[in-house]
């Protein structure tokens, strides 16, 4: 049993954007803080052994300037690493080059805040069509496998889990609410409200399989 609204109200959603060489690039960043050492969660983050038990399996050289693949998902290069309290890479996707940065941060005894930040072109009509919520909600759910992965309880979703439980009332459930959040952030950042609203709504069908409106 997943504590569907705590998940959701434990992660800090931003939006901005950022002036590339190639021109100006969307930057979302979803941050969440987990009740283990700053060293912990880097292994967990970096380690070709941990990743598939709270994210996807993963091939390849986790090393600076190594390639990396997760199954099914996104590939890229590794171009920085500062252990253990950073790294960023290139994330390809779909013929599409965006990019990672991973920050983590130590903010009291065994405990760690996880930041990710994701920065992309993405041009002004898929924008409005799907807003952020089209890449954040696959990121709230990677960051609850991560507080799955640290649950000392015993709770939570593993991956082998994940395909059942997205089809599930409480899984769609927490679709629902990440795309909602996603929503607020886009309206925070300067979205008009309406646009916002629309692009949500159309991230929620997706990802529950409702109607598109």
């Amino acid at each position: 049993m997943i504590d569907v609204t705590g998940q959701i109200s434990a992660v800090e959603r931003r939006l901005g954007t950022r002036t590339l060489p190639a021109g100006e690039a969307r930057v979302m960043t979803i941050s969440q803080t987990y009740d283990a050492p700053v060293e912990d969660v880097w292994d967990a983050c970096t380690s070709a052994e941990r990743i598939p038990r709270w994210f996807l399996p993963v091939s390849g050289e986790l090393k600076l300037g190594g390639r990396y693949q997760l199954e099914g998902n996104a590939g890229g290069t590794v171009e920085r690493c500062d252990p253990p309290h950073s790294f960023a890479a290139t994330w390809e996707f779909g013929g599409e080059v965006s990019w990672i940065e991973v920050r983590l941060t130590e903010v009291g005894a065994g405990r760690t805040r996880f930041e990710l930040e994701h920065v992309a072109h993405v041009d002004d009509a898929r924008w409005a069509e799907f807003g952020p919520g089209a890449v954040g909600v696959g990121w709230d759910g990677a960051l609850l496998g991560l507080a799955s992965h640290f649950g000392a309880d015993g709770a939570g979703i593993t991956p082998d889990q994940a395909a059942t439980w997205v089809a599930s009332e409480e899984g769609r459930r927490f679709m629902t609410e990440a795309s909602a959040r996603w929503t607020e952030a886009s309206i925070a950042a300067g979205t008009p409200a309406d646009q916002a609203r629309a692009a949500g709504e159309r991230v929620t069908a997706f990802y529950t399989g409702a109607p598109t409106p």
